[in-house]
């Protein structure tokens, strides 16, 4: 186990600095697609699912293995010869000649000076990666119990009063819930922003992206990059959808959001369920939104590519 946890390390280092990368890319190209930023989540995702990355000339992560197995904890044990020198009615050159032999010839033993603490520390990790798969288990099932009621209103599309903010549920059959007694301007404009998400396979996205949360839980930049995966997801669904819209249908998507970002805390707090987070910032990106020119999304793309080939390998 304490070789999975000294895996697990090394992964989740070189994974750390690629999220520091992203961080700075995304702060060049604000301009560019949101699409892009999610694709370089999609980096991050590789290197954390891979144990073993190729080796190129090109890579800019330092080292291959940060961490290694610590031997520190193993000690030779002292050996004394069976047989007494005082007991031995012989030459004294043939004792000698004894001892040299049983000093020689005795394999070495390793003995354990006490408790190794990278094994106490595995064990801790792993209790985490379980409290972790647990919160998920029981967050589903309060929300599964939320819309227990639910209402068809068409298609995978349900309605209900326990419902307060529109959000996705589901993995294999995936269901679109909404509040009941929605206006019809409103509800056009969240079918549209949820039907999306589905075709982008957002509502798998997600629960992958916490599960690698879960195995990472101790390295907070992992935690950073869910949390702004979960943002630039809804960031490029609302691109997908306003990108053939008028200022005015752009101006009702927005109240839109507003809307329907009140008591979402339940929902957004559930890793297999996928509600309106960062409002604010949605709403800002929505108003001011323009078509990026070509040369940005291909600048994009090469820089992908790039970083693909510097921190994707040792």
């Amino acid at each position: 186990m304490t070789e999975l946890f000294y895996t697990i390390l090394n992964m989740s280092i070189s994974a750390g600095i690629l999220i520091l990368a992203v961080l700075l890319l995304r702060l060049f190209f604000r301009r560019a697609p949101k699409w892009v930023s999610v694709l370089l989540w999609g980096l991050v995702a590789v290197r954390l699912v891979l144990p073993f990355v190729p080796e190129s000339s090109f890579s800019l992560m330092p080292k291959a293995e940060w961490i290694t197995p610590d031997t520190s904890y193993t000690e030779e044990k002292t050996y004394f010869d069976s047989v007494s020198p005082d007991r031995i009615q012989v030459d004294t050159e043939i004792v000698e000649d004894v001892v040299y032999y049983y000093k020689v010839v005795e394999p070495p033993i390793e003995i354990h000076r006490g408790v190794n603490p990278v094994f106490v520390l595995s064990c801790i990790w792993l209790a985490g990666v379980a409290a972790m798969l647990v919160y998920m288990l029981v967050s589903y099932i309060r929300v599964m119990r939320c819309v227990r009621g639910a209402r068809q209103f068409r298609d995978n599309i349900y309605t209900s009063e326990s419902v307060s903010s529109p959000f996705v549920l589901g993995l294999i059959r995936p269901r679109i819930y909404l509040p009941e007694n929605m206006d019809a301007v409103s509800m056009s404009y969240v079918i549209a922003h949820e039907e999306a998400h589905l075709r982008r396979l957002d509502h798998l996205w997600k629960p992958f992206g916490f599960l690698l949360l879960a195995i990472h839980w101790f390295n907070p930049l992992i935690w950073l990059g869910y949390i702004l995966l979960c943002r630039d997801i809804e960031l490029a669904c609302d691109e997908k959808v306003i990108r053939e819209l008028g200022n005015e249908q752009r101006a009702d998507y927005s109240q839109a959001l507003v809307a329907c970002s009140v008591n979402r805390r339940m929902i957004a707090a559930c890793p297999l369920a996928f509600g309106e987070v960062g409002v604010k910032e949605r709403v800002k990106s929505v108003l001011n939104y323009k078509k990026p020119a070509f040369w940005v999304i291909a600048v994009s793309v090469v820089a992908c590519v790039v970083v693909a080939v510097c921190f994707l390998t040792n």
